[in-house]
């Protein structure tokens, strides 16, 4: 039995804030950190919008600005929904 059997939920859920806003913290450059997530999503984006490369590079760009705001919309609404049947 490891301590992280003996944790509720709750408390795990306070040890992984706890470590990543303490990861954060030690952080110089936050948006090198996350820049190869970000360019990944995008480069994704840009594969479901055109997956042919038929588009323009200023279509192609407008296009992935709106399947990025629809990504994050329809994550916003399954957060939404998730507080919601916690209830």
């Amino acid at each position: 039995m490891t301590v992280f059997d003996s944790l509720t939920p709750e408390q795990r859920a306070l040890r992984a804030r706890i470590a990543a806003h303490s990861s954060w913290a030690k952080t110089a450059n936050r948006r090198a950190r996350t820049q190869p997530g970000s360019q990944a999503l995008l480069a994704k984006l840009a594969a479901e919008v055109d997956p042919d490369g038929l588009m323009s590079p200023e279509d192609r760009a407008k296009a992935v600005e709106n399947a990025k705001s629809a990504y994050f919309s329809r994550l916003a609404m399954r957060a939404a929904a998730a507080r919601r049947s916690k209830t």
